[in-house]
């Protein structure tokens, strides 16, 4: 999902017909972020969950930036 941000993956569900999705990235600092977890209910992932999903990456690597500040 790079167009999320740089490193994020796409864990792609399906189970019983339904089709399910988390984003997460682990490229930033030690740790993994979830950025997102939905019920896709289309062939195209939803304008709203792909943004929603960038504002989350923007704050993970905020986050980041803030801790190794002295």
């Amino acid at each position: 999902m790079a167009t999320v941000g740089p490193g994020c993956r796409e864990i792609r569900v399906r189970l019983e017909g339904d089709a399910y999705r988390v984003l997460y990235v682990a490229t930033i600092g030690d740790a993994v972020f979830v950025l997102h977890c939905f019920q896709k209910k289309t062939r195209q992932t939803p304008k709203s969950d792909i943004d929603l999903a960038k504002q989350r990456y923007r704050l993970a690597i905020e986050s980041i930036r803030a801790k190794e500040q002295p």
